[in-house]
């Protein structure tokens, strides 16, 4: 494992495989993230089976702020909507997808491989099959978070940690021949056994499968700000850790000889950034099921737009990946209202074409 971590696959060729251009963080990309993350707020509280005047909510969510007190126009149940079952759903997503984007950004710089994500790499799929024993056996009766704050999510921990470690010794099983192709049929294994797993424990629990299928197809259902209570402990983590690791991932994607040389230590930095990020997708798993692509779609559109530098990627997927997740809400719930389209199956629609798209500029090295 130390060996497959440090000769770890590398970027293709091109672009991707060459150091990132040293520039920082521009305000006006920062400026773009808040904004992108305010506006999903709003339309995630605006919208819905009630619709809601977006200037009134936008009022409503300022009066939540000490001092204010403005009059947003809104009923007394109509506010109650606002602060006490949309507002949680939205900033649940934000919590979410920015967790997802940001493992995902760094699974890629960790592992130098483009098509790294929680999703593919099985890592999502041991933190689901994790959660489904908990659920199975009877542990949780409310689903995710649900009146369970500890053993869900450090179960999902345990399973997400557990299909990286298999993901990546099986992956290494091709000795100097590893590939991102490698990488990624060595996560479709993992997840297939993973989800046999799953498969048989539901089989022998069908008393479970209603509970557990709603669950694997993704949603941010919730009954009030618990599930965020129990979320955000895990996301500051999460955030601050692989923030602050940023800058390495730079001068890890140029080679361990060269990092070495500059004091750093790529292994004590590669591991402890692969259990912060399985952390984050662990926490983001146990909330709101098994919810693909978001660890692709996010970082990738960030590199295209804003900078291959990890001192840019990772602080603006955390940003655009909450937005992002927080607006497909947003169409989850509207698109066949009244009846409600699992969050998953919006993500794995956006995500199955922009995958397809990944793969084709990798194809120099997936040949």
């Amino acid at each position: 494992m130390h060996q497959a971590l440090r000769r770890g696959p590398s970027f293709p060729s091109g672009e991707a495989a060459q150091p990132p251009r040293p520039t920082g963080l521009r305000k006006r990309w920062l400026a773009a993230g808040i904004f992108a993350v305010l506006v999903a707020l709003v339309a995630g509280v605006s919208f819905g089976p009630v619709s809601l005047p977006p200037g009134s909510v936008a009022i409503e969510l300022l009066n939540l702020l000490p001092g204010v007190r403005l009059d947003s126009g809104l009923t007394e149940r109509e506010i109650a909507i606002v602060t006490e079952l949309r507002l949680p759903r939205a900033v649940l997503g934000l919590l979410v997808g920015g967790l997802l984007a940001l493992a995902g950004g760094a699974y890629q710089g960790v592992f130098r491989n483009p098509l790294a994500d929680p999703y593919l790499l099985g890592v999502a799929a041991g933190a689901g099959l994790a959660v489904t024993v908990v659920l199975t056996l009877g542990v949780g009766s409310g689903g995710a978070l649900s009146g369970l704050p500890v053993t869900i999510p450090l179960a999902a921990f345990v399973g997400s940690l557990g299909a990286v470690l298999m993901t990546y010794l099986l992956g290494a099983a091709g000795g100097r021949s590893r590939s991102p192709a490698t990488l990624i049929l060595a996560g479709v294994a993992v997840s297939a056994f993973l989800s046999a797993g799953q498969t048989y424990l539901l089989q022998r629990h069908a008393e479970s499968i209603q509970q557990v299928y709603s669950w694997l197809l993704g949603r941010l259902a919730t009954a009030g700000w618990q599930d965020v209570r129990l979320v955000l402990p895990y996301f500051l983590l999460t955030s601050l850790v692989i923030l602050l690791f940023r800058r390495e991932l730079d001068v890890l994607s140029v080679g361990d000889d060269e990092a070495t040389s500059l004091g750093l230590h790529p292994q004590r930095s590669r591991y402890l950034l692969i259990a912060a990020a399985s952390l984050g997708t662990a926490a983001a798993v146990s909330a709101s099921g098994l919810i693909g692509f978001v660890g692709i779609i996010v970082p990738h559109t960030v590199r295209l737009l804003a900078g291959s530098s990890y001192r840019v990627v990772l602080p603006l997927s955390l940003l655009f990946g909450g937005a992002f997740l927080a607006l497909t809400d947003v169409v989850a719930r509207t698109a066949a209202a009244p009846q409600e389209i699992p969050i998953g199956v919006v993500t794995a629609l956006l995500g199955g074409p922009f995958f397809v798209l990944v793969l084709r500029t990798a194809r120099r090295v997936l040949s």
